[in-house]
């Protein structure tokens, strides 16, 4: 099968790997032209992914017309890139062709998860969702990974599975979209106050208590917003969660320790010179508790380090000084109150 991976950075390349060993013709879709042809004479993305030599079988391309030539689209660019990228593929990709969208967050403003800016640009493809926990520096390496393929129809979901599975890429099913998506973008909040409890000399108990209490909290919004619970406990959730939280190339981890170690936020998104997506998804996730009376802590203390002039250290502090609960109480409610 001809599928084109629309996005050149670590990830698109990473997936455009995984298909080309599962016996694909890839096309490896960039923006930057003379990138694209020095990518195509050293096999290598030098970049984004360096050691990891492309097979035979990617042909990287910045023409956007070999996606007339394929039969799906993987989608890997930024979150904030999908309305505008999924566009580009209008009038290309054909008709009934599978979009496959890899972005973890959500759409500022309209608070839309990115299937339904796909849906919304390209109503005549079928969208699906890949998430899991899935660093692409070790997926280029074959190192066995699960994720999670997720869409509205099973047979989207169940094509995804067929699409991208090896003896080293590992694809469950889903038909909870919501609650995937929503799993990949808010465990993105998480992984940076982790990486900001770091930042402060914090360690091991801070940081579970984080991802533990986190997993609540993205299951609380998540129900409230049409997901199932179980999903935030499997491989979209408590699985990415961990992942993000625990592992040195998480870029949200990086960034919150430098925000822990008093960085401004401008200079923090500079240093790690790659898209932060925790940034923007804690913005998002802020503003839907608020809309849907959903109690989120640690997301609030979040919103107000990034974008209130908050301290991470007064942060954690007002975290600790919330009043009693039981721990069982917000997961059985959704509005945790």
């Amino acid at each position: 099968m001809r599928v084109t991976v629309y996005g050149a950075g670590s990830w698109g390349t990473a997936l455009a790997f995984v298909l080309a060993r599962g016996g694909h013709e890839v096309f490896l879709c960039g923006r930057r032209e003379e990138e694209m042809k020095e990518m195509a004479r050293s096999r290598e993305n030098r970049r984004y992914l360096p050691g990891v030599i492309l097979p035979a079988a990617i042909a990287p391309v910045a023409d956007e017309t070999c996606l007339a030539l394929s039969e799906a689209a993987v989608l890997a660019v930024p979150s904030h890139a999908v309305r505008v990228a999924a566009g580009r593929l209008r009038g290309l990709l054909p008709a009934g062709g599978v979009v496959i969208s890899t972005a973890k967050g959500m759409e500022e403003n309209t608070h839309m998860r990115l299937s339904e800016v796909i849906k919304a640009e390209l109503p005549d493809n079928p969208v699906a969702v890949l998430s899991g926990p899935s660093h692409a520096e070790e997926v280029g390496r074959e190192v066995p990974t699960a994720v999670v393929s997720a869409a509205v129809d099973p047979a989207v979901a169940e094509f995804v599975q067929d699409l991208l599975m090896t003896d080293k890429f590992r694809i469950y099913t889903n038909l909870d979209i919501i609650g995937v998506e929503l799993g990949g973008a808010l465990k993105n909040i998480i992984a940076l106050c982790c990486g900001a409890v770091e930042g402060t000399a914090s360690r091991d108990n801070t940081k579970a208590a984080l991802i533990t209490r986190g997993a609540a909290e993205m299951a609380r919004l998540g129900v409230a917003l049409g997901a199932e619970q179980a999903t935030f406990f499997g491989l979209a959730g408590i699985g990415d969660l961990i992942v993000t939280c625990m592992s040195a190339h998480s870029r949200n981890l990086r960034a919150g320790r430098l925000l822990g170690a008093g960085m401004p936020l401008e200079q923090v998104l500079a240093e790690v010179g790659m898209v932060v997506e925790g940034v923007r998804n804690t913005r998002v996730a802020y503003e839907l508790s608020r809309l849907w009376g959903i109690e989120m802590p640690i997301t609030e203390q979040a919103h107000r380090v990034l974008f209130e002039g908050l301290n991470t250290e007064e942060a954690s502090d007002l975290l600790m000084r919330r009043g009693r609960k039981h721990e069982r109480e917000d997961l059985l409610r959704p509005g945790g109150r």
